[in-house]
């Protein structure tokens, strides 16, 4: 059965750089073999996480890269914009306003801190459900 976990962002690290928490995720994806692929909401929050990912942690190191060129199926982690078509991976992390429709293994939704952004991610909750996914909650 897929599952879908959102992470509902708490922690006072998080709240002002929430990007902070993708690395995180990310980081425990690579470092336990998961191929990851992030779908970015635009271009500009690909190039901050691409960035992000390679200062958030001197210890931390996690080969990525924004999909489009020939090295897409040789990296392990994969930041895709909007304009960009990749297959799906096992795991997913989505950043866009849209419940993930591929198919996947896992999908990690972030949840914003404002309350008013929580809403449209309720009815994603329901939409996963609905499709047969274990649906779990996390507060970070």
């Amino acid at each position: 059965m897929p599952r879908a976990d959102f992470y509902l962002i708490a922690k006072p690290r998080f709240l002002e750089e929430p990007l902070k928490l993708v690395c995180e995720l990310t980081r425990k994806a690579y470092d336990s073999n998961q191929w990851t692929l992030i779908l970015a909401r635009d271009a500009a929050q690909a190039e901050e996480l691409d960035e992000l990912l390679w200062e958030f942690d001197p210890d931390a190191y996690i080969p990525h890269q924004i999909a489009g060129d020939e090295e897409d199926e040789l990296t392990p982690v994969l930041i895709a914009t909007p304009e960009v078509d990749v297959p799906a991976r096992a795991l997913v992390i989505n950043l866009r306003d849209d419940a993930f429709a591929g198919a996947c293994e896992r999908v990690l939704e972030v949840v914003p801190a404002d309350p008013s952004a929580r809403e449209p991610l309720r009815e994603r909750w329901k939409q996963y459900k609905a499709r047969g996914f274990d649906v779990n909650k996390h507060d970070m």
